[in-house]
């Protein structure tokens, strides 16, 4: 992998805040984040609930705005974007995994994915996508004929067929047992080398960050450490 201090960011961050109005009382979820994201690297956000992980990716993400400071990707400003702005952004931009697969289950795994390729300017095809993920063979078969863990690869597939720059993944092992956990990480990595998608990963789990480039931690909304992993390792040899 380059040296990412010689890369330009996907992703800059500069004093990022975000505040929700609950009824009479303000909750501070980000307080002034600086942060920025580059191609080809492995993030792992780590964090307690509440630290402001989701509300940061969901930002990142087009999904949510910012109540102050400046964020931007590539050239676009997304600060100050208009909805069809995000919109575009989200839809061109990024690929997103969630923690639960949200596949439509009248629709088969290369139904699912087609989707997406549906909608976006230079994607790949539903097949080349399920094969990147190691499911070729199950192309044609519904969601509640699959595990868990391929229905998340499904997810995966789907996320990354439209060629994203970035994939944003929240807690995407977090309903899976360690085993399948494992086999869903180990696609993300291939997805990360294969293409060189900028890979956001946010989890509770300290143990996956030993699969990241870099791993931030969060707490309450502020980064409280960023560490350079100098060895990473495989998902193979994960054990939680």
């Amino acid at each position: 992998m380059p040296s990412l201090e010689s890369n330009v960011p996907i992703f800059s961050a500069k004093g990022l805040t975000k505040v929700y109005q609950m009824g009479e009382v303000q909750v501070q979820a980000l307080r002034g984040i600086d942060l920025e994201i580059f191609s080809n690297e492995i993030v792992v956000l780590l964090g307690a609930s509440g630290s402001g992980k989701s509300t940061l990716v969901n930002i990142l993400g087009g999904l949510d705005t910012a109540s102050g400071g400046r964020v931007t990707y590539r050239d676009i400003e997304l600060t100050h974007a208009s909805e069809k702005e995000l919109t575009n952004f989200r839809r061109l931009s990024v690929g997103f995994v969630f923690q639960f697969y949200n596949l439509i289950p009248s629709l088969t795994a290369r139904e699912n994915v087609a989707i997406v390729t549906e909608i976006a300017e230079n994607p790949m095809t539903p097949e080349e996508a399920l094969t990147l993920v190691d499911l070729g063979d199950r192309m044609d078969h519904f969601p509640a004929q699959l595990s868990g863990g391929e229905q998340q690869r499904i997810a995966i597939a789907r996320a990354v067929a439209k060629n994203p720059d970035v994939l944003l993944c929240d807690e995407p092992t977090g309903a899976l047992d360690s085993k399948t956990g494992i086999v869903v990480l180990k696609a993300l990595q291939k997805v990360n080398q294969s293409l060189g998608t900028a890979t956001v990963l946010i989890t509770h789990n300290v143990v996956i960050g030993g699969m990241a480039d870099r791993i931030i931690n969060l707490h309450d909304g502020r980064i409280s450490n960023i560490e350079r992993n100098e060895k990473k390792i495989s998902p193979d040899q994960m054990t939680w």
